[in-house]
């Protein structure tokens, strides 16, 4: 079943505004997006952003864990990566 409400187009500093129906039950400062086909218009909600995780108070769940000192840090290269270096090194040597 269709309903149909009527909803006035209202000036918002230099924008129009369009004031819908709290009827409609869209909440406060929903996004919406707007589509326009032929003089036509449709409304929908747009998606909403991923949740996104707060992990500053991660840091004290596991207060055993200590950072790396910077000499545990430095890792060998693996074999491909020197060998890698070392041709391109001699290519470069040839030209």
């Amino acid at each position: 079943m269709t309903r149909e409400y009527r909803a006035k187009v209202f000036k918002s500093g230099n924008s129009l505004a369009l004031r819908l129906p709290k009827a409609l039950g869209i909440a406060e400062g929903t996004e919406m997006i707007v589509r326009e086909e032929r003089g036509e218009f449709r409304f929908e909600p747009a998606d909403k952003p991923k949740a996104k995780i707060d992990v500053s108070g991660f840091a004290g769940k596991a207060p055993w864990l200590k950072p790396l000192p910077p000499e545990l840090r430095e890792f060998e290269e693996r074999p491909s990566a020197i060998a890698a270096r070392k041709a391109a090194e001699e290519a470069a040597k040839k030209a």
